[in-house]
């Protein structure tokens, strides 16, 4: 009897565990994405296409050529974008090569290096893209 109940029990416990691990897999891979989050019109979780990014910021993308991704990346940038990302992310890595080399012109932040910050304005997923309002405070972020 004892048997049976331990196996009801393990077999409970492997459901959930397997419910788990598919979660944070969907949610990894971007398939939850949720634009914009809880009505915050300047918050988008989940990788972007320029597409995307290009709708919601209003800059224009010409074509997905260098030059014209320096001066869209420098147009989000300029709009106040910035991603919140981690190095081991996998979508934020393919969020990094979508804009190729025109990446150093993204405002990005480390999480695992800027823990607070991200904390502080609500970072649950990587990537997230914020849209800052000006202030005092946004125009000191760390950033890597």
């Amino acid at each position: 009897m004892l048997d049976k109940q331990n196996k009801i029990i393990i077999s409970i416990v492997g459901i959930i565990v397997i419910a788990v691990v598919i979660f944070a897999i969907v949610k990894s891979a971007g398939g939850l994405n949720i634009r914009p989050i809880d009505g915050k019109t300047n918050f988008f979780e989940g990788r972007m296409t320029l597409a995307e990014l290009s709708q919601i910021s209003s800059c224009p993308l010409i074509s997905e050529n260098a030059s014209d991704k320096d001066i869209f990346a420098k147009c989000l940038t300029e709009k106040g974008f910035v991603m919140y990302g981690a190095e081991w992310c996998e979508n934020c890595k393919i969020q990094e090569e979508t804009f190729g080399e025109s990446f150093k012109y993204i405002k990005y932040v480390e999480c695992p290096k800027n823990t607070k910050l991200c904390l502080d304005v609500g970072i649950q997923g990587y990537p997230t893209w914020i849209r800052e309002i000006a202030t005092s405070s946004s125009s000191t972020l760390p950033v890597e």
